[in-house]
């Protein structure tokens, strides 16, 4: 009996054995390598990925995921593995596109090409690592482009690492710099603080912030004296520090996080980056200063564009938007219109008289600033790494688009004039092409 027993326990071991292998390997089968008829069938019913002009972005065809437009908006449409979305659109709207819902973007195909094509000339030739564009019409927040170089194919995902894959324009942060200056101008107009023929006594350096304080100097040589509209002309960071000498840290730091920075981005389900600005405790004479020209504090490309559409949409903050007739827009007051428009005018002039030949086109108003950030490289700033950077909108008066525009590590010409800026112009002179958009009389100076 004692045997039989044995025997039947040994048989009853075994199979149980059997049945948890099966079931490991039924379980690694879904995990690693469905079936190719579930395979199949998961990917035919998946929701294609449409640009707003009606590309094709993302479909499923003999049930394999394709990307037919290749690396058009490559990172930001990421990628799908044998049954789920991995990365990008194709993973934070998974359920959805699971569900055989189409996915319609805002994207607008043709700008996003212009935006890619401009920043695969400019980043090489330049020696640069990466940059990135944004492209967002003003009155709606629809993002029209969302563009990185290097560039991504999603459909060889696996030849690219992860830093190839990442969405720049949406995660990367960086320190804006002068482009900075235009919104606390703004803002400080916006109090009564300062008016556009201001004169402020503007040496080449000066030292902000008492016993605990630094000296901050200019790189571009300038006139002793200055107007405001002369300090942002010449892109004065001396200048500046004048203009916020009475701005109440409190308030000028409420007037950053109004535009944007440090907040959340109100775009449902997609990755981004938050940014930070320094906490209010921080704010002596010296932060005040340097934050003043995008110094001490950070943000993406979205939160900039989104900041400098405030001053393109008369003084409205309205949130980026990726998905067509998607609600819960986030709209609020940041400034009074006649403040945007003051400085709008302020900015077509920083253009038409200082940087026409790198960022103005002949018989059109464009308006922005230009930055150029040093990068925080093993805790201090370094005096090789370049953050090169843009930020305008067109047409000046009555503007349609805002671009931004960051190219990081330039090894040559890095000022953001020498390199952001021209790309502004390339993406801009497409814009103006694709609207059949008539030039006006001549406008360089």
């Amino acid at each position: 009996m004692e045997v039989k027993i044995r025997t039947r326990s040994a048989l009853m071991r075994l199979i149980a054995l059997a049945m948890f292998l099966t079931l490991v390997w039924a379980y690694a089968q879904l995990e690693w390598g469905a079936p190719q008829s579930v395979k199949q069938r998961v990917v035919q019913a998946r929701g294609s990925i449409l640009s707003a002009d009606g590309r094709v972005l993302a479909t499923s065809v003999n049930g394999k995921r394709v990307y037919p437009q290749g690396t058009l908006a490559g990172q930001l449409i990421g990628m799908m593995g044998a049954t789920e979305g991995l990365e990008g659109l194709e993973a934070a709207y998974n359920g959805a596109l699971t569900s055989g819902q189409n996915l319609k973007l805002t994207l607008d195909s043709q700008v996003q090409a212009a935006a890619e094509s401009a920043l695969a000339r400019a980043v090489p030739d330049h020696q640069a690592e990466y940059g990135s564009v944004m492209v967002l019409e003003t009155r709606t927040g629809r993002v029209l482009a969302a563009a990185t170089y290097p560039p991504f194919n999603p459909n060889e995902w696996r030849q690219f690492s992860q830093e190839q894959r990442r969405n720049r324009p949406f995660i990367d942060l960086f320190e804006p710099g002068s482009t900075v200056k235009a919104l606390v101008v703004a803002a400080a107009l916006n109090e009564g603080l300062t008016t556009p023929n201001t004169l402020y006594s503007t040496p080449m350096s000066r030292f902000v912030g008492g016993r605990w304080g630094s000296r901050i100097g200019d790189a571009v040589a300038h006139p002793s004296t200055l107007t405001t509209q002369g300090i942002l002309r010449y892109s004065s960071n001396v200048g500046m520090t004048h203009i916020v000498e009475k701005f109440e840290p409190k308030r000028m730091r409420e007037y950053l996080a109004s535009y944007g920075f440090g907040q959340e981005v109100a775009l449902p389900v997609v990755p981004t980056g938050r940014g930070s600005l320094r906490p209010l405790a921080e704010w002596g004479d010296l932060v005040r200063a340097t934050n003043s020209f995008g110094q001490g504090m950070n943000g993406t490309n979205l939160q900039l564009v989104a900041a400098f559409n405030v001053l393109a949409n008369d003084g409205q903050y309205v949130s980026p938007r990726l998905i067509e007739n998607a609600g819960g827009l986030e709209r609020r007051e940041v400034l009074r219109p006649e403040v945007a428009r003051t400085t709008r005018q302020l900015l077509l002039n920083v253009i038409n008289e200082g940087i026409f030949g790198q960022a103005g086109i002949k018989g059109y108003d464009l308006a922005g600033k230009t930055g150029t950030a040093q990068v925080v490289v093993d805790g201090r700033y370094s005096s090789t790494v370049y953050d090169s950077v843009f930020a305008g909108f067109l047409p000046a008066e009555a503007p349609r688009v805002t671009i931004t525009v960051m190219v990081h590590g330039a090894k040559q010409r890095h000022h953001g004039s020498q390199l952001a800026a021209p790309i502004f112009r390339e993406i801009s002179a497409q814009v103006l092409s694709s609207w059949g958009a008539a030039p006006h009389a001549q406008n360089e100076p």
